[in-house]
């Protein structure tokens, strides 16, 4: 199997920073595509950020300049580094990879357990 293990959420006050990880394990051959969602109470899950697997990314436009989203192959682990946090960025935060294991030959997306980041002074 695989999983997606997500670290470094929790409280921070407005315009401060924090960093979340996700490492993926288990009988992985490959993985593509590498992202962030996040679900605020009451609203749908989003988008937050991608990154391929040759490392081209893509934003969401409310988090474009204070948001980036890195990956390390060898560890099979991406990362978001978010600054200039706000209080509208509270949500928990879900990491996701598209992944093709060993001995198979095609890609499924596994999730994370999310966490929670919540940003209020």
């Amino acid at each position: 199997q695989v999983q997606l293990v997500e670290s470094g959420g929790g409280l921070v006050q407005p315009g401060g920073s924090l960093r979340l990880s996700c490492a993926a394990s288990g009988s992985i051959f490959s993985i593509n595509a590498m992202g962030w969602y996040r679900q605020a109470p009451g609203k749908e899950r989003e988008l937050v950020a991608l990154i391929t697997s040759s490392g081209n990314t893509n934003y969401a436009d409310s988090v474009k300049g204070r948001f980036t989203i890195s990956r390390d192959n060898a560890k099979n682990t991406e990362y978001l580094q978010m600054n200039s946090l706000k209080p509208e960025d509270t949500a928990v935060y879900y990491c996701n990879a598209d992944v093709r294991r060993t001995g198979t030959y095609s890609y499924r997306m596994y999730w994370g357990q999310g966490t929670q980041v919540t940003i209020s002074s």
